[in-house]
């Protein structure tokens, strides 16, 4: 099943600033899908939380196999879900979020979800590096994706 890109750019008051797109998140706080995929099956491994920070109208559509849905990033009320989402765990925990609604480069999403973590105090988080669409470097690839919600 591939999922074609949305491309659900940022606009209006809530949209997130240039200054706050997917490229300012550090290569060192992303991962690839591939090791991400390899994360999540593995019994030895930390399971991270995973959050998608998209439209629901992609969750429904393919998300990562127990992944929680917090709203648009680059939305008020998708920063203030994804608060609400990680409110009750530890400031250490391991959080990767994703997005995947359009090329990397282009993502209204990633960027502001990352900051309202890191402000929030999380030092774990990680963000899942889609480089074109969720439909082409998740699903494609076999990695494993539920419909719903």
């Amino acid at each position: 099943m591939l999922i074609p890109a949305l491309h659900v750019y940022a606009q209006g008051p809530d949209a997130a600033s240039p200054a706050l797109s997917a490229t300012t998140v550090p290569e060192a706080q992303q991962v690839q899908p591939a090791d991400l995929a390899q994360m999540l099956k593995s019994d030895t491994a930390v399971r991270p939380l995973v959050v998608q920070v998209g439209s629901h109208v992609m969750f429904a559509q393919a998300h990562i196999h127990g992944s929680v849905f917090a709203g648009p990033g680059s939305q008020t009320a998708g920063l203030q879900l994804l608060a609400k989402a990680v409110a009750s765990i530890p400031k250490d925990k391991l959080i990767v979020i994703y997005c995947g609604c359009c090329p990397w480069n282009h993502c209204p999403n990633i960027g502001p979800a990352y900051k309202r973590l890191r402000d929030l105090g999380f030092t774990n988080v990680k963000v899942l590096y889609i480089a074109h669409n969720f439909g082409d470097d998740w699903v494609a690839k076999g990695y494993g994706a539920d419909k719903g919600e």
